[in-house]
């Protein structure tokens, strides 16, 4: 019978010297290594799996792993400088007598048991538009694991979810190990900015494109929410760039109120005119002492 080196198989370089807690994070790094789940081609992993199972059985009972030890110093310890060698044969009924207190000849023997292992956490990201996150949302996503086949699972958005934020759903990710609970899926959220709608902190920036006659002589408009209409007065003389900001319109904040919708103006000159209009335009540069560079901006 093979005296097996159990340290080896738990790749533990301090030998004897190992504390309990090297020794479990050991055999959590083989156990997942050649478990035989995640190693459906190679033949030998169950076999690698069951000597890891067995070693961290005899390594993490304390008085089992005082047995092992002086049994290992005794018949390969003393030797192992001049043999070169980390196993050698022993005498089968010693092996067996010192760990089950038996004669190896008896067929039954106690079944090796291995320790529970919580599977790993799969994470992954969800792509949100302000719009979705502000009024919440479902998402379906497809999770693949190797062995396992493809699962679609539905995540519930909240409203007024943060860029940023994890969403934990518990037992959704990779299975668990020799009874193990399975591992945890973890979404964590990013909210993109659009053609539309810009979230600043927590406030939504929204451009509003204006004519020049509103600019000019100040207008009522409606200007798209992100939660509907708004009816804005745009005051006479409003510049291009200017900012208009409507408390409590923006995006949810951490006090459960809202930060500012801020509407930044754009004056829009018409492409295409038609001859009334150019006849307008035309009379008003002829009436107008308008010159632009008599405009001072103060910030």
């Amino acid at each position: 019978m093979i005296f097996k080196n159990y340290y080896k198989l738990l790749d533990l370089p301090n030998n004897v010297k190992s504390t309990q807690n090297e020794i479990k994070i050991a055999y959590r790094v083989q156990a997942k290594k050649y478990h035989p789940d995640v190693n459906i081609q190679n033949k030998n992993s169950e076999e690698r799996f069951k000597d890891i199972s067995e070693a961290y059985r005899i390594l993490s009972d304390p008085t089992q792993k005082k047995k092992y030890d002086r049994m290992w110093n005794n018949y390969v310890g003393k030797k192992a400088h001049k043999e070169k060698m980390s196993e050698r044969e022993v005498g089968a009924n010693d092996i067996v007598n010192m760990f089950f207190g038996r004669d190896i000849k008896k067929k039954t023997q106690k079944k090796v048991s291995a320790s529970p292992l919580k599977g790993e956490n799969i994470e992954t990201k969800i792509e949100l538009s302000i719009k979705e996150a502000f009024d919440g949302t479902t998402k379906r996503l497809a999770l693949t694991s190797l062995g396992e086949k493809t699962k679609n699972i539905s995540i519930d958005i909240p409203s007024g979810i943060k860029n940023g934020d994890k969403i934990r759903v518990k037992g959704k990710g990779k299975r668990g190990l020799n009874g193990g609970n399975n591992g945890d899926l973890i979404i964590t959220i990013e909210i993109k900015n659009n053609g539309i709608y810009q979230l600043v902190n927590d406030d939504i920036n929204v451009k509003l494109y204006v004519a020049p006659w509103d600019a000019a002589l100040g207008s009522k408009v409606s200007v798209d929410g992100i939660d509907g209409q708004i009816s804005v007065l745009i005051p006479k003389g409003t510049q291009n760039g200017d900012k208009i900001s409507i408390p409590n319109k923006g995006y949810y904040n951490k006090e459960k109120g809202r930060g500012n919708l801020v509407i930044k103006t754009e004056i829009a000159i018409p492409k295409k005119l038609s001859d009334e209009e150019k006849a307008l335009f035309a009379e008003l540069k002829k009436k107008s002492n308008f010159n632009p560079k008599n405009i001072v901006n103060i910030k």
